[in-house]
């Protein structure tokens, strides 16, 4: 028995022995891995990148941004069947362990070892993945391992279980369905796998979904689909066993096809790659890259996707119309169709992904006057293939436009775009990417808020924006800018202006300049409004000496055309350079009352936690703020902005701008049937074409000429090709709109005259227009002319003379 007692005593003496040693080494590999963890309690300010979004004005998304594809959603936002589905699938004991799953570990070490390693199954639960995901890195090693527990134990005593699941699933990979779209979360899988918010899943979307945190590309939807189906009805199952679903439901949703259906580009994205360029350059100017790409901004932006639309359409037309005139110039490029399977040499070639309804194509036969062609398989967002192997035909209609037979236009072989014909299924057009650019603004002229904007024939080709970014001259588009001028100081529509030769002396030496009228005439004495009318450069040279260019280069700067315009004399002419943005607010200031507007593409934006930061519209409303009308003064918003000219000034030359529609040299505008007012503008060599006009509430600057300037040829005019532009776009645009007349200012004095001369007209016979008149002015009575009033020269130079410096350089023409 003592023998009995020794040795059971000496057993307990090394049993505590061998505890005390298992103690201390436990405690000092506690201490070991715990003294340079990092701080969990960081978790508690965690603000995971989010993606920035850009809607249209009518809620439309029409961009994101982001370097890893997240929406943050709350977890009491996360419904419980997708909160049950990653339960399922990857801690059903979530609610339950301290951070670490002995039960689980127990289990995966079986696994583990009855396989052989052959099927390796991990234990980590849901709090060691986010300890992993956001503290320790994804090295494989036990000394990770043992960190990632301790840190996982910390973790449940510091953040409550929501928060936990909440961090985790907004955290997790789970997949690349598009490349270059990471998606991070299960908001951002829902969108992208389903088109789908979280709210609008099904079990069997939730369970394939939870199915992916272990291995995304291992159940990819399209190139692992079996392996994706047997994982995903594998979380259903656990779902039922965990008594989430019942078994009914399970064997339902286990049925299911796996309906993955890739959330498209919107139509609004395709139309709108320069507009959202343009916002996320402004993004970016203003916070930075990364508050853009991580930040989770809302950006309400100023785009209206039907205008938008109608813009494209509008420009692209116009460029197609000139280029085509131009003739064809050939297929994009060559492949062989003999010697491989067409469709996939033309899969190979690049295409332009904004061009629709154009389609790529390559020539397969060519005979009896017609060309059978392959076009290239439309793909989704993901790339799956939507329709393979299409076939269409062309016809001698279809290539009509190049002045050549079929069999002389195209080839076998030949990749070259086409256009479905809309009233003759299976028929196609042939079309050419056009070498001349241009674009297209379309603002509220009362805010600033731009409705549509187009920098050129497609993004795809060329990110170059050349609504805001091409420096370029707006030539005799310019002009109003002169006459508002003159106009603001004492000069009327009806004041009269010498139509004659014009001859400045530039020095010893120096060749003397003298602008002509684009068509080499002179007309004599003729009114202001005339002069606009009509576009006549002496006139505009003339008055812009007697105003005094240092006046006119202020007005350009207060109505933001240039800032800080060189008051040269040329430059009245439209010889400096500017953007089509800047006229078409410049403009906008004309109808608006002569009240200082800054173009903008945001209306608001929100940051990740939904507070605006920023707000377009600045103005004060007075009596906004009461919860409800008790008799008093209504609401009312404060106008703050700055009156650049007098608003009768301003309606003086819309009125004037009207006649140009109406008389002068855009009378193709007239064909929209609307009130509507503008000026051509057309410079040196006409490399430069503009168009920048307005409705009462429209205001729209439309430019067209090739990337590196050249002529659009000797008898090219802003009237042939930007205004056709503005009036397709104005045709679409008021289609549905009632026809406004301009608003008439308090103060104004319509009176009826001769139309020719300006002088007051004694009846209402033909000939005669209502002139605006401010008070205090009225037109001149009509006097005869005599000769020596109508010098046939007028000659500057000489000492003291010119009064104003003066500069050549390429101006208005037409």
């Amino acid at each position: 028995m003592r023998f009995v007692l020794r040795f059971f005593g000496f057993l307990f003496s090394v049993g505590a022995i061998f505890f005390l040693i298992g103690a201390v080494g436990l405690a000092y590999g506690f201490w070991f891995y715990s003294k340079d963890l990092p701080d969990h309690a960081q978790l508690a300010n965690y603000e995971p990148p989010v993606m920035t979004r850009i809607h249209a004005a009518d809620g439309s998304l029409i961009a994101e941004y982001a370097r890893e594809r997240r929406l943050y959603v709350p977890i009491q936002a996360v419904p419980k069947l997708v909160i049950n589905a990653f339960l399922a699938a990857e801690d059903k004991n979530f609610y339950r362990h301290p951070g670490i799953d002995p039960e689980g570990l127990m289990r995966a070490i079986v696994v583990n070892l009855r396989s052989g390693g052959a099927r390796e199954q991990g234990a980590s639960t849901i709090t060691q993945q986010v300890a992993k995901n956001f503290l320790v890195g994804n090295e494989r090693s036990y000394e990770r391992k043992i960190r990632e527990a301790l840190i996982a134990l910390r973790m449940e005593s510091t953040f409550s279980k929501d928060k936990i699941l909440e961090l985790y699933l907004n955290e997790i990979f789970l997949g690349t369905l598009t490349p270059g779209r990471n998606l991070h979360g299960i908001a951002a899988a829902a969108l992208d796998y389903f088109g789908k918010s979280i709210h609008e899943l099904t079990i069997a979307e939730a369970a394939y979904i939870a199915a992916l945190p272990k291995g995304p590309n291992n159940y990819h939807p399209f190139r692992q689909r079996k392996a994706a189906i047997e994982r995903r009805n594998w979380v259903i199952e656990r779902m039922a066993v965990n008594g989430y679903i019942s078994k009914e439901a399970a064997e339902a949703a286990q049925k299911e096809p796996l309906n993955v259906k890739p959330r498209n580009v919107s139509p609004n994205s395709i139309a709108s790659g320069y507009f959202a360029e343009g916002v996320r350059r402004d993004i970016a100017e203003r916070y930075g890259e990364e508050t853009l790409y991580e930040g989770g901004l809302l950006i309400r932006s100023t785009l209206d996707p039907k205008m938008q639309a109608m813009a494209r359409k509008a420009l692209v037309d116009g460029l197609v119309r000139f280029d085509e005139a131009r003739g064809w110039r050939g297929a994009q490029q060559k492949i062989d169709v003999a010697g491989r399977e067409w469709g996939l040499a033309l899969a190979e070639v690049p295409v332009l992904g904004d061009v629709q309804p154009w389609r790529l194509a390559v020539v397969l036969e060519v005979a009896r006057g017609q060309a059978k062609v392959g076009l290239q398989p439309r793909r989704e967002a993901s790339g799956q293939v939507v329709k393979d192997r299409e076939t269409g035909i062309v016809t001698g209609d279809g290539v009509k436009w190049t002045r050549r037979a079929v069999e002389k236009a195209v080839s076998v072989g030949d990749v070259v775009y086409v256009e479905p014909l809309a009233d003759k299924p299976g028929q196609f057009r042939l079309r050419q990417i056009p070498e001349i650019s241009g674009a297209i603004v379309a603002m509220d002229p009362n805010t600033g808020r731009v409705h549509a904007m187009v920098g050129g024939f497609s993004y795809d080709q060329s990110e170059f924006n050349r609504a805001i970014q091409a420096m370029r001259q707006p030539g005799s588009s310019f002009k109003p800018i002169v006459y508002a001028t003159a106009l603001d100081n004492g000069y009327t529509p009806s004041s009269q202006i010498l139509d004659g030769p014009f001859v400045l002396d530039m020095g010893p030496g120096q060749e003397a300049w003298a602008p002509k009228n684009y068509d080499g005439k002179a007309t004599g004495v003729r009114t202001l409004r005339y002069g606009i009318e009509h576009s006549k450069n002496l006139m505009t040279v003339r008055l812009a000496n007697e105003v005094g260019m240092p006046v006119i280069s202020e007005y350009a700067r207060r109505f933001g055309v240039y800032d800080d315009m060189l008051p040269l004399l040329s430059m009245s002419l439209g010889a400096g350079e500017t953007t089509v943005m800047r006229m078409t607010a410049a403009y906008s200031m004309f109808v608006n009352g002569g009240r200082r507007i800054k173009p903008t593409l945001i209306d608001q934006i929100q940051d990740r936690n939904g507070r605006t930061i920023y707000r377009h519209d600045d103005r004060k409303c007075t009596n906004c703020s009461a919860e409800k009308w008790d008799g008093g003064a209504p609401p009312k918003l404060v106008e703050n902005r700055e009156q650049v000219i007098d608003p009768l000034t301003a309606y003086q030359i819309t009125s004037i701008l009207e006649g140009v529609v109406q008389r002068g040299t855009a009378q193709t505008v007239k064909a929209v049937g609307k009130p509507l007012a503008g000026k051509t503008g057309t410079t040196n060599d006409a490399k430069d074409v503009w168009f920048v006009g307005f409705s009462p509430d429209l205001a729209v600057g439309v430019f067209l000429g090739y990337d590196q300037p050249k002529s659009l040829g000797n008898a090219a005019t802003a009237g042939q090709y930007a205004a056709p532009v503005f009036r397709d776009f104005m045709q679409m645009a008021l289609k549905d709109k009632p026809a406004t007349p301009f608003r008439v200012p308090a103060g104004i004095k319509l009176i009826r005259v001769n139309a020719s001369t300006g002088t007051r007209a004694s009846g209402e016979g033909g000939g005669t227009i209502l002139e605006a008149f401010k008070p205090g002015q009225a037109p001149p009575e009509y006097v005869p002319p005599e000769p020596e009033d109508m010098p046939q020269v007028e000659y500057q130079g000489g000492p003291g003379a010119p009064r104003q410096a003066v500069g050549v350089g390429t101006g208005g023409l037409y």
